[in-house]
């Protein structure tokens, strides 16, 4: 497989934040974000590697700025590192008020893909490489991110076999 550079993935989506989108204060859902998130993120994972893939984890998703109604959320998206089969994939959100140009990061994430075959199962991904100095400080990162993640998905499947699928109220 031919290697392929962090700009080849990259996903743009624009949405105007609507009255539907938000809460009570004004500004728009957090899950709505997540959603935004998720899908540009899917895309770049798919751009990279021209195959199906699967969310395989979400790393913290910070809210670093309300987006109010009326404004739009751009939601950029590319892959930053690759494994054998996975690929992790960098997501900012920028809030713009488009009366007055003002334009803020309202959020940041990462995500990781896993690439597969009509029968979910994992599948070889093409190697990625930095080229812009940010694209090279996400680059190398990515190690310690992914070991990160291993440690956090060992703690969630030991919560998750520690609690189980029994309602808390049959304990």
């Amino acid at each position: 497989m031919e290697k392929r550079p962090c700009s080849s993935s990259l996903a743009v989506k624009t949405s105007h934040v609507l009255p539907p989108d938000t809460n009570y204060h004004g500004t728009l859902f957090g899950g709505i974000l997540m959603a935004h998130i998720d899908d540009v993120a899917a895309i770049a994972a798919v751009r990279h590697c021209r195959k199906a893939v699967v969310t395989a984890s979400t790393d913290s998703v910070d809210f670093l700025e309300p987006v109010k109604q009326g404004n739009s959320i751009c939601v950029e998206a590319f892959v930053t590192w690759t494994r054998n089969t996975s690929m992790e994939v960098f997501v900012k959100a920028v809030a713009e008020d488009l009366l007055s140009g003002d334009r803020k990061v309202c959020a940041t994430a990462f995500l990781t893909f896993v690439a597969v075959d009509e029968n979910l199962r994992p599948v070889p991904v093409p190697e990625v490489y930095p080229e812009t100095e940010s694209e090279k400080l996400l680059y190398e990162g990515a190690p310690l991110r992914a070991e990160r993640r291993r440690e956090r998905r060992k703690y969630s499947r030991e919560f998750a076999e520690r609690f189980g699928t029994t309602y808390p109220w049959n304990n």
